[in-house]
């Protein structure tokens, strides 16, 4: 049977309606949400501004952060969080359950750096502080995690006002010695993810000290590397400089484990492999006529795959030993070549997580906003969180936090910027506050949403 025109036409035309209604609903309802966040924002800067000077006045370091933990748990209580503190030392985990979901977990690490600060601000850090030997050190958060834990804050009340905006369950963790390279592994190790939900995704961010600030950015895959402490003690038989005949010289033989330790990257590992191999401390000897026993060298070693790492390690202890053996060294005498347990692993961003996590920051923050990164051979252990038998997505993104004013005067003077772990490293507060509460706030309320 035939329809009438009119009836089919509606038929047809009925459906496309009702979507289009939808979908305008969406737009109205996504820039409904992007207004309330904004409002948010520029609600809660002061305040923020104020916490982020306490915390760069007051930092303490790793695994010290007693006050700087306990500031912020009560920062997330007061937004709305369950709080169990001493997770991993002072670590600390906030639990918000709002409906079904799925779980995002946010983090921020929490201590400073044996600094002195010289950047001449009013907040400036004058903290004295007693370190893990008892010496009694300078501390600056010299690497941005002042930063890190602000805009953290800033999130956690935006989300805790914004409940009716997504669904799932929240955790934020407040991490301890990330500088350690052992923050991560010490939460891990004391439940993290068996005492409380095991998330879906994590993210996080970190400063950028090359990055005007008001940006962002972004990579998949490798972000940061495998970082690796390693020490060698090159053993020798000391004497009398006028005689080195009589003697098995640990200096000379150190040198030459230092000029063959250069062949590991150039000639051993795969081209295309990133890789670092630097040594960064020699000490031996104590006056001009004297052959000590013994030289101690200290060395970082970088890599983003596992084979890689493995490789390099092996080779570090062959070339040690071998030269040895060929100088003559008997077996008890040949270097001690030990790898530190502090092991920092690499960090790998989820190239989907990647990919959703920025699209929504361009589409909140302007495409103009974002900038695509090259992967560093510097560490960071956030990357364990990805590590574990769960498998979680991780994402860490860059947020600029140097003002285009400064750049440009740097630039003009052909003076490179102040670096992260510098004394002078001052980020551009407000509009650095600003970009990562709402980067951050984006993404997690896309993770979280409800449809």
């Amino acid at each position: 049977m035939l329809l009438p025109l009119n009836f089919t036409m509606k038929a047809r035309i009925l459906p496309c309606i009702v979507a289009l209604g939808f979908s305008l609903a969406l737009v109205q309802a996504a820039d409904s949400i992007k207004d309330r966040v904004a409002a948010a924002v520029d609600n809660e800067l002061p305040s923020l501004v104020s916490l982020y000077k306490h915390l760069h006045a007051n930092p303490e370091l790793s695994f010290m952060e007693v006050k700087t933990a306990k500031r912020l748990a009560a920062e997330l209580g007061e937004a709305g969080l369950q709080i169990t503190p001493s997770v991993g030392g002072h670590g600390l985990v906030g639990v918000l359950k709002n409906g079904d979901g799925p779980t995002l977990l946010i983090r921020a690490d929490m201590d400073g750096l044996p600094v002195q600060e010289e950047t001449g601000l009013p907040h400036a850090s004058k903290k004295q502080m007693a370190d893990d030997l008892g010496n009694t050190v300078y501390t600056m958060h010299a690497c941005g995690h002042d930063v890190h834990m602000t805009s953290f804050v800033g999130t956690a009340r935006l989300l805790g006002q914004l409940r009716d905006a997504w669904s799932g369950t929240l955790v934020m963790i407040g991490q301890p010695a990330e500088e350690r390279g052992a923050g991560a592994r010490a939460m891990l190790a004391d439940g993290l993810f068996k005492r409380f939900p095991v998330p879906d995704y994590c993210i996080a961010l970190h400063v950028a000290s090359d990055q005007p600030a008001g940006t962002i950015g972004y990579n998949s895959g490798y972000v940061y590397a495998n970082v690796d402490s390693v020490d060698i003690t090159v053993r020798g038989q000391g004497g009398h400089g006028s005689q080195p005949q009589a003697s098995k010289d640990p200096i000379v033989l150190a040198s030459q484990i230092v000029i063959a330790l250069q062949t590991i990257v150039s000639r051993e590992v795969h081209p295309r492999e990133p890789a670092v191999v630097t040594v960064g401390s020699i000490h031996g000897g104590t006056k001009h006529n004297i052959i000590p026993n013994e030289v101690k060298l200290q060395l970082t070693v970088r890599s983003y795959t596992d084979k890689v790492r493995n490789q390099i390690l092996a080779a570090i202890k062959r070339i040690s030993l071998g030269t040895a053996q060929a100088a003559g060294l008997a077996k008890d005498r040949l270097p001690i070549v030990i790898v530190k347990d502090e092991f920092t692993p690499s960090a790998y961003n989820d190239p989907g997580l990647a990919k959703r996590a920025t699209d929504t920051m361009a589409d909140w923050l302007g495409r103009g906003t974002l900038i695509k990164r090259q992967p560093t051979m510097g560490g960071e252990d956030f990357g364990m969180y990805g590590r574990t038998e769960h498998k979680v997505p991780i994402f860490m993104f860059a947020l600029g936090t140097v003002s285009s004013d400064l750049i440009k005067r740097f630039r003009a003077a052909g003076k490179p910027l102040p670096m992260v772990h510098s004394s002078t490293y001052a980020p551009d507060i407000e509009p650095s506050l600003r970009t990562g509460v709402r980067a951050t706030t984006a993404a997690a309320l896309d993770l979280l949403s409800k449809r």
